[in-house]
Formats: structure tokens, sequence, C-alpha cells
């Protein structure tokens, strides 16, 4: 499996098969913090792309060639992207909103011929200047790229020309195509290396057969451009789709229903989200069906971590009823799914709809079989065109090898606790690696959520293991609602949620108050750095994380 090469004599070029379809039709839709600020047609697009493919040909770059971005989710990453892309060279994004250490940690790693930054960004109704924070990467740099700023002279001289011609050169299937970092709270971030080809057909399977997107729909995902979303949704372009490209906060200055506002307004067919953004929506009572009018919507997505049994049915009850829920699981390492949903089958809460097509996945137990009903480690036992192509840096070859193939021989071995059912259905844990052992039983975290996530009191948690005379004890954390505190008679009531929707297994022998749990900068609980701080140890990378100074208080809990 480790190896395989796909479509050898296959030649494509990514952006021509993005920029498909009729020049006059709706391709972008932008949004900021105040509303939808362009919509931008076909013909449109490729204007600018041509212009931006020409300006980084002058400069030098070529096939094989790496160009970073440090942008918000507008127009301009999007035209990069696709400009860099299209000339056979990779394309390496960041989120501004990393601190510098974060950022030189990922675009120190790729060294790019051409860095295309902002100096400023907003969100929440606050602009965020990153000048010095730029200034400090491009200086830690071994080689010193071209930088280029949006929206100021250096874009307009190297990028904007309305009589550039747009070309389309094809190259072979397994070209770079992006290098996607991992969140890097263990460690400096991986450098992860996908081909033009590979994310081509695995993302147009997902939109078109999958997510039944169809040409002329409208595809929404609140991401950050350094997240593996913000991929995925564009490539709905490939399906003659339009994009709704979302910069800024999701709520800004507490506007609950912006999302919903510009969704409406844009006509938003298939909306994108994620498991924090429907609590945030559920902590405040916000039922998007009861003051917005979304005829147009046949799907509600969710990424980043496994959603509960209550979501799935407030999504249903307080969004839409008649649409497709579908929650979705993969991540950066394939550039897509494993699991995903289906406009044919039908929905289980708490359960992810089918497998992915095409992909040998499976549950298997640590005696090497394949198992049906029961927790196991998510599998995939053929190659597949997504693949990895390599982890760029030194042992790159050894480094993915070990990542994926060193626990199972020629077996992908993704690093999720799962149940596929026996209906084909798949329940999601938890990551293995932060999959609990008391007593040497495996708990996914995900099955203390999903009782935690029922109780009113309780508007966050996290959970992990904490190491207490050698053997492994559950530590659980939570935010509780405003004016509640955590009493005897509560932690009781929550043990005993616990203990009988559950396990006894379940049940924390460490069960804490604290004000905020620790997310990475995409929105993902991290319990491995919650773990680590618990424990007093020094969790590394934590420019990955959006609020570091909860680890602060971790670890003086368990002092």
């Amino acid at each position: 499996m480790f190896g395989t090469r796909w479509f050898p004599d296959a030649r494509i070029n990514f952006t021509e098969n993005l920029l498909r379809g009729s020049d006059d039709r709706e391709a972008i839709v932008v949004s900021d913090e105040s509303g939808i600020t362009a919509r931008l047609t076909l013909r449109e697009l490729k204007t600018r792309v041509a212009g931006a493919q020409q300006g980084l040909r002058r400069l030098g770059v070529t096939h094989g060639d790496i160009v970073a971005g440090i942008l918000p989710n507008g127009i301009d990453n999007l035209v990069s992207y696709l400009a860099t892309v299209s000339l056979g060279a990779a394309w390496a994004g960041c989120s501004p909103d990393f601190g510098a250490p974060g950022l030189r940690d990922r675009v120190g790693q790729v060294q790019p011929k051409v860095l295309i930054v902002v100096d400023s960004y907003t969100y929440n109704g606050r602009e965020h200047d990153i000048t010095d924070r730029v200034g400090e990467v491009v200086a830690g740099l071994a080689r010193t790229p071209i930088v280029v700023v949006s929206g100021r002279a250096s874009w307009n001289e190297h990028f904007v020309d309305d009589t550039a011609v747009l070309e389309f050169e094809r190259f072979p299937f397994e070209t770079p195509l992006l290098v996607m970092f991992t969140s890097g709270t263990t460690g400096l971030p991986k450098c992860i290396v996908h081909t033009a080809g590979g994310v081509l057909l695995q993302h147009l399977k997902e939109h078109v057969l999958h997510g039944d997107v169809r040409a002329g729909d409208l595809h929404s995902w609140y991401t950050t451009t350094g997240w593996m979303m913000y991929g995925w949704v564009v490539s709905a372009l490939a399906a003659e789709a339009s994009v709704l490209l979302i910069d800024g906060a999701p709520s800004p200055r507490g506007d609950t229903p912006h999302l919903w506002r510009v969704a409406e307004e844009a006509g938003v067919t298939h909306f994108g989200t994620s498991p924090r953004y429907l609590a945030s929506l559920i902590d405040c009572d916000y039922r998007p069906r009861d003051h917005h009018e979304l005829p147009a919507l046949r799907s509600v997505l969710s990424a980043g971590a496994p959603v509960s049994e209550e979501q799935f049915r407030w999504v249903y009850d307080a969004i839409k009823t008649d649409m497709v829920f579908a929650s979705i699981s993969g991540g950066t390492d394939i550039h897509g799914c494993f699991m995903l949903g289906s406009p044919l089958h039908p929905v289980y809460a708490g359960e992810i709809t089918c497998l992915g097509l095409g992909l040998a996945v499976a549950a298997m137990d640590d005696a090497g079989a394949r198992i049906i009903g029961e927790k196991g480690d998510l599998v995939c036992t053929e190659p597949f065109p997504s693949m990895p192509l390599t982890f760029l840096g030194p042992d790159g070859e050894k480094r993915y090898h070990d990542a994926y193939f060193g626990v199972r021989d020629d077996i992908w071995t993704h690093g999720d606790l799962v149940e596929i059912t026996p209906r084909g259905t798949v329940i999601v844990y938890g990551r293995s690696d932060a999959t609990l052992n008391p007593s040497g039983v495996r708990i996914g975290t995900a099955e203390i959520y999903r009782v935690l996530d029922k109780r009113a009191e309780i508007t966050d948690s996290i959970a992990f293991g904490y190491i207490v005379d050698g053997n492994e004890e559950v530590a659980v954390l939570v935010v509780l609602a405003d004016g509640v505190p955590l009493t005897d008679a509560l932690a009781a009531s929550l043990r005993a949620d616990l203990r009988e929707q559950a396990s006894p297994r379940h049940v924390p022998r460490f069960l804490l108050a604290i004000d905020e749990i620790p997310y990475t900068t995409n929105g993902k609980k991290v319990e491995t750095a919650a773990k680590a701080a618990a424990a007093g140890r020094t969790v590394a990378n934590i420019g990955s994380l959006a609020n570091p100074a909860s680890l602060d208080a971790i670890t003086r809990l368990f002092q």
C-alpha cells in the first residue's frame, strides 16, 4: 500500500478543473463581518486568476516550487491559491491569526519562493496588525522569499492585469498541489504533501456523489484558510457550484444570526459548520428556522469533532426538517473523508451515515481482525488516490510511513477509535491518542461528551487520562453555564449520568470546573495538550492554540 502511485501517464491542471462551466455563472460570493461584500462570475474570477498567474510566472514561480500565503478567507487568498497551482507549483496556506511562532513553524518548513501576506486582518470587530509578526517570520527564513502584500501596491503591481490570458499547462497526476499542516500540538507541525490528481478525485467524489452538490448550488463552510476544510469547500467549484467565502468571526460582537443572515441572502444550498458552533447556537437558544427563510438549503454538514445525538436532533428541529444532515470525518492526512454523508441513506442520530466510496475502510482490533459492532482502530486496507505523496522535510518518507503504517504493516491506521455498526454507519469515539484506558478498557472521549452535552448546566467539557500511582484515571473538566456552581450535588448528578448512560468506567475520578477548554485555531478540542498540562509537561507549539492560557489554568488545577 505504501508507495502506490496512481495514473502515472495522466496529466491534468487542477485550476482548469475548478474553473469549468459557463463564464456567466456565479462562481464566488464574498462575505465578511458586515455581510456580503461581492459576487463574482466565473469570467471575473478567471480574469483575476489570470493576472495573478502571469505575475507569479514573472516572479519565477514554476512547476515544483512552493508559494505560501498568510491570508484571511477572502478573494485574494482564493486567487493566489488557484494561480499558484495552475503553474504546477504547490500552495501552503496559513491563517493570519496564528502567532509568530506558529507561522514560523509552518512557513519556515516550506521555504517558499513567494510569500503572499496581509498586513492586518479583522476579527470580531477589531483590526489586528500583523506586520511585525510577518516581519519576524520572514527574518527567520533561511532563504528570503519575494513578499507580496494583499491590498497594497505590491499586489496591484504583480497580480492585477485585466489583459492577462489564463493558460493551462497540464502536469502529472501526482504533481504536488498543497502542503498542509497538522495542528502541531504534539510537536512541530507535519507538512503533508498532497497531489493535484488525488485531491481532485477525492473532492469531486465527496461533493458530487456523497454531498449531492449540483451545478448552480452554493456551498459554504466557516473555515480559516489554514484548515483542510478551506481547500475542500473551494473544490465545489469543480462541480460547477458557487462557493461562499466567509471572513471574520462567526458571531461578530455577539451577533448570533450573522452566518444565517448571510446564508439566507446568498441562497446557500450546503451549509458547513462544526459541533462547537452548533453547541453555541443551542446554548443561546437560537433557532435559525424561526428567523430565516432557507428554501434553498438542502444540506447541513459538520466536521472537526463527533456530533452528539442531541445535536443531530436539534439540527432537524431548529434548522430545517426536509434536508440532509451529514457529519463527516477524515482529516488533513487524506484531505478528505473516510466516512461522510449520502443523499440516499437514512440519517441516524449520533452516527455518520456511510463509509466513503472507493475506500477499503474497516474497524480493526489489536489482533488485526476486522470487527463490526465493537470499538476498534479506524484503518484503510487498500491504497486510495488522495493518500499523501510524502511529508516535506528530512526523512519525509520515513516519517510518513511511521505515522500511518508503523502500527500495522501495509495497512493505514488513521488514529481514530470507531465502531462500524451492522447497518454500515460509523460512530466515532475520539482520537486514539486521546483514548482513555482505565482498568485497561478503551474509552473514547466522545462517549463522555455525549452524556455531558445533554446537561444544561454544562456549556463545554474536556476529558483526558491522568496518571495516579501508575494507573490511568479519568479526568473531566467542565465549563459551567453562567451562575451555575459545581456543587457536590451537581457533581454527583453528573457522575450518576455517566455511570447510567455510559458505564461505571466512564465516571471520572477528577471532576473539576474551569473557565475555558483548550482549542486549536480551527476549533478542535485538544485533549492531548490538556493531558500534558495536567501532568505538568511542556506543551509543544502552543502557537497552534486559539487560547493557550487555558493550559496554565489546567496546570494550576492539578498542582
